[in-house]
């Protein structure tokens, strides 16, 4: 996979330390972490890597209580989710979510590998929507989401070969963003985002601090 270049990094690097306001307590050991990053890259191994050369469906399911809030939560997630799949993960092929709403909206289901097997995928990524939230009061917004994530084998019946729990996504985690500084549907594309972002980085190479500049990427945005 392609790393980013220096100057990308070094820049990533510059907006999160000046925006946490961290640049006196710098010591030789984070210049040596920093230079570490720079020069070597931070990626980690994925939790899963058996998607690879595999078709898979991402099937996402917002529990009932957010059906009529949020409608179309699970569409949108799915559809960011297997975007970043098809992008990252080498050799997949990902069943287009034009289909699988076709499918789920024309018939009675229960078990995601029923979709699984409906649409010939040998991989069915599995996404629970517990709760889904964009506010944190009345004038800010700070998204909140618990998500379980769960990946079936359907050539080994069905096993569930992968299974991740993230009790509570907050984004941002720190600062809210005042309603007056952004219109709800750009907030709530941003947020299914980030996600996506969180469920779909388990299947690939990744940054595991990329969350780190979240806070900074908000504060940077907010003084625009």
């Amino acid at each position: 996979m392609d790393r980013p270049s220096v100057s990308i990094r070094c820049g990533k690097i510059l907006v999160v330390i000046l925006a946490l306001g961290i640049l006196p307590a710098v010591g030789c050991q984070s210049l040596m972490l920093t230079a570490i990053y720079l020069f070597k890259g931070m990626d980690v191994d994925p939790d899963f890597a058996k998607l690879k050369e595999k078709k898979v469906v991402v099937v996402c399911r917002p529990a009932a209580t957010l059906q009529y809030r949020n409608a179309n939560i699970g569409r949108d997630l799915a559809q960011q989710v297997t975007d970043l799949l098809q992008k990252n993960v080498p050799k997949i092929k990902t069943v287009d979510q034009r289909k699988v709403a076709k499918w789920t909206d024309e018939n009675t289901w229960e078990e995601y590998p029923e979709v699984g097997k409906a649409l010939k995928a040998e991989m069915v990524v599995g996404i629970d929507v517990e709760n889904f939230d964009l506010f944190q009061g009345q004038t800010l917004y700070q998204g909140r989401a618990s998500i379980t994530v769960r990946v079936y084998d359907c050539k080994d019946h069905n096993k569930v070969v992968f299974e991740k729990i993230i009790p509570e996504s907050v984004y941002p985690p720190s600062v809210g963003i005042p309603t007056s500084d952004r219109n709800e549907t750009d907030f709530r594309r941003e947020f299914i985002h980030v996600l996506a972002d969180q469920v779909a980085r388990h299947f690939y190479e990744h940054d595991p601090n990329a969350d780190i500049a979240q806070d900074a990427d908000t504060l940077v945005n907010k003084s625009k």
